[in-house]
């Protein structure tokens, strides 16, 4: 039998809702659980979560893995947006795995990042890809690119402020190393290209803005990595900064505000730019992983090692930046992380928008639970 996943599940959520007035004030108490196993989850800018349940079924001499999509309200109700197993796609055996959801910032609609297996039945060959499913906050697909349900080759989605329009990553030159950049339209019109010509290694958007901040290379990788910020809908650039090396593993993260932006430089540091004052940066020695923003932008929180391998979960105060001469190598900071949750090794983290509350998916059941600060 070919099988393209694992174990079919059931879900439980407790029925302690978020704002609970006996939330926990520190890591040691959950207010929250979702009981089984969780692929993927992300917060609302409301604080609703969207997440993925592993879901497996039979289908003549295949095993196929589609997630079911569930949304999780402030009050503890929950509603599921997508049964996997109705979901279609073309007329050859298909199977999916949620990678990560992107909320528009209205937060009605949400981009879901699958990573699809298709068969040929005729000689069990297999087509891989990464793709976007986007559904709105009542379950109803939005059929952007007419009637397939799904936008192909696609990653990585940046709404702009008009909540219908989305600007995505195209694979330019395998494996990821390199990407173009497309538009979708919500309601109607093909996909076209954003900055023709160009690649760029990973780009993130600007919290409450039509600009990103992109690391663009040429496709020969010859020259230095460039960080470009890109005004999407105008399609101007501006050049920022010539970095002096960058790991794609660990992306761009920008903070909540928009006027500071975090890459790291290798396997081990992490340099943080202001983007008012590009020139102004700081390099501290954290070793490289998923990174988020505190709400207040006064933290780091990071799970030291990349995509959704697990490792402990750690926070460090955002350092003072200081002007960078040119020619100057800055100073790399060595800081003593916080460890948090008693080194408990999780999977994936999340920070509620109000930086009130943190959610992980733990290894092996990947259960998630919801932690008040």
């Amino acid at each position: 039998m070919k099988s393209f996943g694992l174990l079919m599940v059931v879900l439980v959520v407790s029925s302690l809702p978020f704002a609970a007035r006996d939330r926990a004030q520190n890591l040691d108490k959950t207010v929250m659980n979702v009981d089984e196993e969780v692929t993927a989850f992300a917060y609302a800018p409301d604080g609703r979560i969207v997440f993925s349940v592993r879901r497996m079924f039979k289908a003549k001499k295949y095993e196929l893995q589609r997630d079911d999509i569930w949304l999780l309200e402030t009050n503890g109700k929950r509603k599921r947006l997508l049964e996997g197993q109705k979901f279609t796609h073309g007329d050859k055996p298909f199977t999916y795995q949620v990678e990560s959801f992107t909320w528009s910032p209205n937060g009605h609609i949400v981009a879901i990042q699958l990573y699809t297996s298709t068969v040929d039945p005729e000689d069990d060959s297999r087509e891989d890809a990464r793709a976007l499913l986007l559904l709105d906050d009542n379950g109803r697909e939005l059929h952007s690119a007419g009637p397939d349900p799904l936008v192909m080759n696609a990653e990585s989605p940046m709404w702009l402020r008009d909540n219908g329009t989305l600007v995505y990553l195209v694979e330019e030159i395998a494996p990821r190393q390199l990407f173009s950049l497309k538009y979708l339209y919500m309601s109607s019109g093909p996909q076209t290209k954003v900055f023709e010509g160009r690649t760029f290694i990973d780009a993130a958007r600007i919290p409450g803005s039509n600009s990103a901040i992109a690391i663009e290379r040429d496709r020969a990788m010859d020259g230095p990595a460039r960080m470009q910020k890109l005004e999407l809908l105008a399609q101007d650039d501006k050049e920022l900064a010539t970095l002096d090396s960058f790991v794609g593993a660990g992306g761009v993260s920008i903070s909540p505000t928009g006027k500071l932006v975090a890459y790291f430089l290798d396997n081990e540091v992490l340099e943080i730019r202001s983007l008012e004052e590009p020139n102004q940066v700081a390099r501290k020695r954290e070793g490289l992983g998923v990174l988020q923003w505190s709400a207040d932008e006064t933290r780091f929180y990071l799970k030291r090692t990349v995509e959704k391998k697990s490792a402990d979960l750690v926070s460090f105060d955002v350092p003072g930046l200081v002007a960078r001469p040119r020619g100057a190598v800055p100073l790399v900071l060595e800081p003593e992380p916080r460890q948090l949750l008693h080194g408990l090794t999780i999977r994936e983290f999340g920070l509620s928008p109000d930086g009130r509350f943190l959610a992980v998916v733990l290894p092996g059941k990947r259960n998630l639970q919801v932690f008040g600060f």
